[in-house]
């Protein structure tokens, strides 16, 4: 499979900000495709090739192809002569990015916030209607990482993970992009605390309380207590 970074951007060379390796070359991996015009069906390469490119963890290289087919990105074919190919664009796919076309955009950060707050309940009630025991298991684990954070990023980078699984459970593709179209934007804007260790402590306890509230709401399926603590979230935002 052709490893060529001639065109498009080069997958290395990833930092050290507020979202995770996985999710920078997930963007990066999204804009090699747009920038190379590749078609639906048109080979990406294979999970080896982009881990022998960039030189990151297996794990790493999968989680952002993970990333990437559950946005409608990439599809993942499998036995001989499979690998990663771009999907089919449909309109969620084109909605979302539609939504990166707009990051650079003056006021983006308070338009994602307005946007995704609207779609939080929608989102999080729809997460409770369709949850499985996977799903609650892994709404847990990510929430014992937010805990655990050791600083203000990471604590940040737990926050949009545990979200961006909230949305994965949702059923609705539509809604889903969007919501996790606004969690990039977001993402990039971080670090209002990040100078201030007092303030940080007191805003990563009260917001650790609300995510552990939302998810238990709803891991019981509890669509009242889950508009409880999504109006909760939004407020103290």
């Amino acid at each position: 499979m052709p490893q060529s970074s001639s065109s498009g951007q080069a997958l290395t060379g990833l930092g050290q900000g507020a979202r995770t390796r996985a999710e920078q070359l997930a963007a990066l991996l999204d804009d090699r495709i747009r920038t190379r015009g590749l078609a639906p069906g048109e080979p990406v390469g294979t999970l080896e090739s982009l881990r022998a490119e960039t030189g990151l963890a297996y794990a790493t290289v999968s989680e952002a192809v993970r990333l990437l087919r559950d946005r409608g990105v990439l599809e993942i074919r499998p036995g001989r002569g499979g690998g990663l190919f771009v999907a089919e664009r449909g309109p969620v796919v084109r909605l979302r990015h539609t939504l990166l076309s707009v990051e650079e955009e003056p006021g983006t950060v308070a338009d994602a916030i307005e946007l995704r707050d609207h779609l939080e309940e929608l989102i999080d009630v729809g997460a409770a209607r369709h949850r499985t025991g996977r799903d609650i298991a892994d709404l847990r684990g990510l929430l014992r990482r937010l805990r655990a954070a050791p600083d203000w990023n990471g604590f940040m980078r737990a926050n949009w993970a545990l979200h961006e699984r909230i949305a994965a459970i949702s059923p609705n593709a539509m809604a889903r992009a969007v919501y996790t179209g606004t969690l990039g934007h977001l993402g990039a804007a971080s670090s209002r605390f990040d100078d201030d260790p007092a303030a940080a402590a007191g805003y990563r306890a009260e917001r650790y309380q609300v995510h552990a509230d939302l998810v238990e709401a709803i891991a019981g399926g509890d669509e009242a207590a889950v508009r409880a603590a999504v109006a909760r979230h939004n407020t103290t935002t």
